[in-house]
């Protein structure tokens, strides 16, 4: 403890006046801050002042450092950003770090000869161009969705080079045959076309669209003059995509031309910031970020802290920067920074008044409800923990039943039977391990065979991966159903797992070796969580069953008519999946694609249109 004192003081008699970052670490060799200083030896010496009045979080900061290491820059705007780099990495204690940051979703546009879009979590330094990150996810799904429905873009993964597409190495799928793709995989389109889509993708994105409008109706004029009637329509189709997509977004002023707004709202060890995108006057997004901070962090550090980790992130920088209130002096080097990303010079202002200061109120809303639900959200899990303990108990269960999956039978006069299976894991549903069964017992309406196919099948699949058993095992049923599970995990050597079965008439719950059922409060956070998770597992058996049905309706509408063989059949199936679907589409769509000649698209558009009068 001495010895590492001293270290310290020798330190710091020996720091330089020049620009740089300065790493604190703990007596186990951890990081537990990071700053940036213009001055490194002013800066750091300012921690171990006994004179200076400290915040709280501070005073624990100092009280345990046990080394220290300097990193010097060439600048202060160097300083900052490899501040927000090691903050990023090493995610110290004291620091105020963005929560999950490697979870929010970019769009990708590949550095390529013929360029790939697409959303991914993981970005690569190879060159690609990468916009976000979208914390609305359903956002940018849909702006995805919108970018594919205006451009025709591949979605191929081939390695397409000049040299690739020369040597006629590939050959057309079907999403050329459908007008979604140019065929740039057998050089239907020059790379320098397909690059200025790619540059009206880019500028679409940014919310700059109004130069595209603006092409894409010059394009239509022309094909018209040149009697090309099938493009002219095409790009008619795409301006009308366009203008629905602008319409849709708000219109706030076009003389705010681009800028970012920014609010914080702060509450104990929490902080949520929101920012307001606006490009050429249209609200174009709204993200919202939530920090890890300590209770004696002020708004103005918060958002210090902040921006630079925001831009970091591939977001690009507008013309202007909207805060709620002054950021202190240090701050300079912030804009100094900005100013180089954007390469020209930006502004960081405080509205008071108008429109800006409207939307700015706005912002500041927005942020503290996102934080009063992210409470909400931790209350919510409180419960869920206090479930699962009350479960423990009342079941004398071995262990805390974080994972639990629950097994339901659906089925109709003995047809069409199928077996759900939902995973919850801390009380909460996880429906990426949501599985369903079509029962392969046949000519029986025996609900006790049919439950012990489903849980042998599942945790037959499961020792065979290797994949982790879950705590509790819940059944839709009474002891019927439990003697069934029972057999199938004893058939796997798994009889050691917890199993309970839930009866809906009276809510009864029954446990293995006792032929009465337990007697547990219907109203205990317990019991409610398991009917919860019954009847999740219900509901997701019975919308299997009627996909099932739906389906099966459409068999047999399919087999009635003539040229619609098993091939024809399964390609229907596969892109349609049910008749209210397959009415909705044209001949001309059908035969485009699943490649049945027109004239059997047509027959069979009939025979559908027949059938619903």
């Amino acid at each position: 403890m001495r010895s590492d004192k001293i270290a310290v003081e020798e330190k710091l008699q020996n720091l330089p006046g020049k620009p740089g970052v300065y790493l604190f670490r703990n007596a186990d060799g951890q990081i537990i801050y990071i700053g940036k200083a213009k001055v490194l030896r002013n800066r750091v010496r300012s921690y171990f002042q006994t004179s200076r009045n400290r915040d709280q979080k501070t005073r624990r900061l100092v009280s345990q450092i046990r080394d220290l290491e300097i990193i010097l820059t060439d600048s202060e705007v160097e300083a900052l950003i490899l501040e927000s780099n090691l903050v990023k990495q090493h995610k110290p204690k004291y620091n105020i770090n963005l929560k999950d940051d490697k979870t929010w979703p970019y769009i990708c546009i590949t550095k390529e000869p013929f360029p790939r879009v697409f959303p991914t979590r993981r970005i690569v330094r190879d060159g690609s161009r990468y916009f976000g990150p979208y914390t609305d996810v359903g956002g940018m799904k849909n702006l995805l969705k919108t970018l594919k429905k205006i451009f025709p873009l591949r979605s191929c993964k081939l390695a397409l080079t000049r040299e690739s597409v020369a040597a006629g190495k590939y050959h057309l799928c079907l999403a050329y045959h459908i007008k979604q793709c140019q065929g740039p995989c057998v050089g239907l389109v020059s790379q320098i076309d397909y690059g200025k889509m790619i540059d009206h993708v880019s500028n679409f994105i940014e919310g700059r669209r109004e130069t595209i409008l603006e092409e894409l109706r010059q394009r239509m004029a022309e094909a018209a003059d040149h009697q090309q009637y099938e493009q002219a329509a095409y790009l008619r189709d795409q301006l009308f995509a366009l203008q629905d997509f602008q319409e849709k977004q708000k219109i706030i002023d076009p003389g705010l031309g681009d800028r970012d707004l920014f609010a914080i709202a702060h509450q104990g060890e929490q902080a949520c910031a929101v920012v307001f995108q606006v490009r050429r006057g249209k609200m174009i997004g709204r993200q919202h970020f939530f920090l890890t901070t300590s209770t004696d962090d002020v708004r103005e550090s918060i958002l210090q802290a902040f921006l630079p980790q925001y831009y970091l992130q591939g977001a690009d920088v507008p013309e202007e920067i909207g805060l709620p209130f002054e950021l202190p002096e240090e701050s300079s080097a912030l804009q100094e920074w900005l100013s180089e990303r954007r390469g020209s010079r930006i502004s960081m202002v405080v509205p008071k008044r108008g429109l800006k200061a409207q939307l700015l109120r706005l912002s500041e809303k927005n942020a503290s409800l996102l934080l009063e639900e992210l409470q909400l959200h931790k209350d919510a899990q409180a419960l869920s923990d206090s479930a699962l303990t009350h479960l423990q108990i009342e079941l004398d269960l071995p262990t805390m039943p974080n994972r639990i999956e629950a097994f339901d039978i659906s089925t109709l006069q003995g047809s069409d039977a199928v077996a759900s299976m939902v995973a919850f894991q801390s009380g909460h549903p996880d429906k990426q391990s949501y599985r369903r069964f079509r029962i392969r017992t046949k000519d029986t309406p025996d609900d006790f065979a049919m439950m012990r196919e489903a849980v042998r099948r599942r945790y037959q699949r499961v020792v065979a991966e290797k994949a982790p058993l879950p705590d509790l095992i819940l059944l839709d049923g009474g002891k019927g159903q439990l003697s069934a599970a029972l057999a199938a995990l004893e058939e796997l050597d798994l009889q050691n797992l917890a199993v309970v079965a839930l009866a809906k008439r009276l809510e009864q719950v029954f446990l293995p070796g006792q032929s009465d059922p337990v007697p547990l409060s219907p109203e205990s956070p317990g019991v409610l969580l398991l009917r919860q998770i019954r009847d999740e597992a219900h509901r997701f058996a019975v919308s299997y069953h009627r996909q099932l049905r739906k389906k099966r309706n459409l068999e047999s509408v399919l087999d009635e008519i003539t040229g619609i063989g098993r091939q024809r059949k399964q390609a229907l199936l596969s892109t349609y999946g049910t008749l209210e679907k397959l009415r909705s589409a044209s001949a001309a769509d059908i035969s485009a694609s699943t490649h049945i000649p027109l004239k059997t698209a047509q027959t069979l558009v009939e025979k559908l249109q027949t059938e619903s009068r």
